[in-house]
């Protein structure tokens, strides 16, 4: 397996492909062939924070490591009054670094900390290896993990705006001016200037691109906000199990990984609830903390799937050793999404490998209607089909109309502009069970039964 860690790369032939580039922003940091490449992770400890909140975040950046496909072989938790511009952590711990970078042969550093394009040059003339951070790490998964079109070009736009103020870094070459000509014209413009303007340029038409699918992804909303069909937005934390629930539940294949960001496009399938009715639930991408500012606004009219749903399924990991901290970065977002007062249904996931259980009392006390289950166990899962099919017909109530033998047309007007979910046709009337759009229900409500 040939592992790679790259910075972004813009193609001259296209405004989104990121193979056989012609022009790239930055160098390949490392390629190892054979054996995936060794890593320094790092986790800067504020003093307000617990030692066990920084075991966490280390134990989270391993596992977005991992999900690189590169290999953690030493860590580091660094404690820090304040952060040094130059440097981030000051010159006596880039020494150590150093000193770690070849006893252990390290061959890039990735810090769980924003660094600076000064701060990360620095680092790297000092400690000679690559260094990146956290949202670099994030960028390249979702690099690596898109798959259609829209992702494609939502990564594509989040990590060009994540390079263009890193131009500079491990570029010597770029004091070189070109364009000028004696007697004619001014000096011209430096490599840097040309690669600033060409990288701009790229941007400007990913958002452009970006905005033709986006329009697309509206029209698909406006046909499902049209429907009497209920909806329902599958969100949570990263792996907590949100592929695996939605398999179960609608007897679908969508990918389902152990690994962090399996899903980065939203999928939606039919689930037939337990009294025949139906509802659409739609798998969203993973929340985490610190979502790279340029992957939010790039992932925008993904994220916002959340809020053009009737209500919200929000998956908990039990087995995650910050499980409280998790569900209050997905809360967090979808009040940042305009979903805070959206219902909203709890399933905490995978209680069969139960790592807290004070933080699973936390949660049920602030929503008592919890429902606990394991998706691997099959547990919990009637009882949350139950309460979906509730919260469906709270949304979406279903009628009852009694129509008079003759009146097949009702039925039909039904069928073609509500959701038909059961008819009867008995010896004095027909029975009818359905969901019916509003503009329906003052026609239809001289025949609405109560029964």
């Amino acid at each position: 397996m040939t592992t790679k860690i790259t910075a972004p790369i813009v193609c001259a032939s296209c405004t989104y492909c990121t193979k056989e580039p012609n022009f790239i922003i930055d160098t390949t940091l490392h390629e190892a062939h054979d054996t995936p490449t060794r890593i320094l992770a790092i986790v800067i400890r504020g003093q307000q924070e617990d030692l066990k909140q920084s075991e966490a975040r280390l134990e989270e950046l391993q596992s977005l490591i991992t999900t690189m496909k590169a290999q953690t072989v030493a860590s580091l938790i660094i404690p820090l009054r304040s952060i040094h511009p130059a440097t981030l952590i000051g010159s006596g711990k880039v020494a150590e670094l150093a000193e770690i970078v070849e006893e252990s042969n390290i061959e890039c550093i990735v810090f769980d900390h924003d660094i600076s394009p000064r701060a990360q040059r620095n680092l790297e003339e000092m400690t000679s290896v690559a260094v990146i951070d956290r949202q670099e790490v994030i960028l390249q998964i979702f690099s690596d993990r898109a798959a259609t079109r829209e992702a494609t070009l939502q990564v594509a736009l989040a990590r060009m705006e994540y390079s263009l103020p890193r131009l500079t870094r491990k570029w010597t070459h770029l004091s070189r001016q070109q364009g000028g000509a004696k007697g004619t014209r001014g000096e011209g413009e430096t490599q840097l200037e040309i690669d600033r303007r060409i990288v701009t340029n790229r941007i400007v038409a990913l958002k452009d691109e970006l905005k033709k699918v986006e329009a697309q992804r509206t029209v698909q909303r406006k046909n499902r906000l049209s429907s009497t069909i209920p909806t329902a937005a599958v969100v949570g934390y990263t792996n907590a199990g949100k592929s695996s629930l939605l398999n179960l539940l609608c007897a679908s294949d969508v990918l389902v990984e152990d690994k962090l960001f399996a899903t980065l496009d939203p999928i939606t399938r039919k689930l037939v609830l337990p009294h025949k009715s139906e509802m659409l639930l739609t798998d969203t991408v993973g929340f985490i903390s610190n979502l790279p500012h340029q992957l939010v606004d790039a992932f925008k009219s993904t994220l916002e799937e959340a809020q053009f749903n009737d209500f919200i399924v929000h998956v908990c990991d039990a087995s995650h050793p910050d499980m409280l901290s998790c569900f209050d970065t997905t809360m967090e977002v979808l009040e940042s999404l305009g979903c805070g007062e959206k219902p909203m249904v709890v399933f905490i996931n995978k209680m069969d490998a139960v790592h807290n259980e004070f933080a699973i009392a936390k949660i049920v006390e602030r929503y008592p209607k919890t429902i606990l289950g394991s998706v691997k166990q099959k547990m919990g899962i009637d009882e949350l089909a139950l309460t979906l099919e509730a919260k469906a017909n709270q949304t979406h109530p279903e009628r009852l109309y009694h129509f008079p033998n003759n009146r097949h047309d009702l039925v039909a007007l039904i069928r073609n502009n509500g959701t038909l979910i059961d008819v009867q046709y008995l010896d004095d009337w027909i029975a009818v069970r359905a969901r019916v759009p509003e503009r329906l229900v003052a026609k239809l409500e001289a025949f609405a039964s109560l029964a």
